[in-house]
């Protein structure tokens, strides 16, 4: 009797984590990452447009339109790549890579998913191809490999912390999907970083912009632009000018890269 009440506990046990890891997929709702990443303001919401004003997405705009983002997840993933780009001494591949990394919280449907966000293995090694001489510290807080600042006494390049794409995704705070037989042609489906992702991803930038005419397709942009500046503080702004507003580049540096 004892056994059955106890394997019954363990079912149901079971049921509950389960219905817990799928109830944010299922119903499509903002489910926070966990681990060094921000909790989401959005929590258990849908992804929905980025707020304007000082919670505005400060980096990976891409994803502007639809997103569990905010300020909160988009300032530490701008100050990453700004570090990147000066004490960092990354190459432009490198930061156009990292950036699309680091904006895998943006996503909507990475952010309905139980984090970390899950990454394709490929794209992980992409990133440790174009970033393994790039200089990298263990953060003290996080535990995390991020790339190297001014106050940070231990940096090394990347390639002398891990040895491979995964390792490198892994230590930088994020899951990884490996390879498997379920892929169809070897494209990478249900992960981030794939060229099925990807595409998605630029196809969403470009299209609205493609369905106005030319001159007001400029304006819109131009004036979308000026407001986001307006809003922003000095800082922002300096932090911008050196580490922002390369993913547009990147995805086309990827896709066609």
């Amino acid at each position: 009797m004892k056994k059955r009440v106890y394997g019954f506990s363990i079912l149901i046990l079971f049921f509950n984590l389960l219905i817990t890891f799928s109830h944010g997929k299922l119903n499509g709702v903002c489910v926070s990452q966990g681990g060094r990443f921000a909790p989401f303001s959005s929590e258990g919401k849908p992804p929905e447009r980025a707020s304007k004003g000082r919670s505005d997405l400060t980096l990976c705009r891409v994803f502007r339109k639809k997103t569990c983002c905010d300020a909160a997840q988009t300032h530490p993933a701008l100050l990453s790549i700004r570090k990147l780009a000066s004490t960092g001494e990354a190459s432009q591949e490198c930061l156009h890579l990292w950036e699309l990394l680091e904006c895998s919280i943006c996503d909507p449907n990475v952010g309905v998913q139980p984090g970390p966000p899950l990454i394709c293995a490929s794209f992980c090694e992409r990133v440790y191809q174009a970033c393994s001489n790039a200089y990298f510290s263990m953060d003290a807080k996080t535990q995390v490999l991020a790339p190297c600042g001014v106050n940070d006494f231990v940096c090394g390049r990347a390639a002398e912390w891990v040895s491979n794409g995964t390792e490198l995704c892994h230590a930088a705070g994020f899951a990884v999907k490996l390879p498997d037989d379920r892929y169809i042609d070897g494209e990478e489906t249900s992960c981030y970083g794939g060229k099925a992702s990807l595409d998605k991803i630029a196809g969403s930038w470009s299209a609205p912009r493609s369905e106005r005419p030319q001159k007001d397709k400029n304006i819109g942009i131009l004036e979308d632009f000026q407001q986001w500046v307006q809003e922003m503080q000095f800082g922002e702004r300096v932090s911008w000018a050196v580490g922002g507003l390369v993913l547009t580049a990147g995805l086309l540096f990827v896709r066609f890269g």
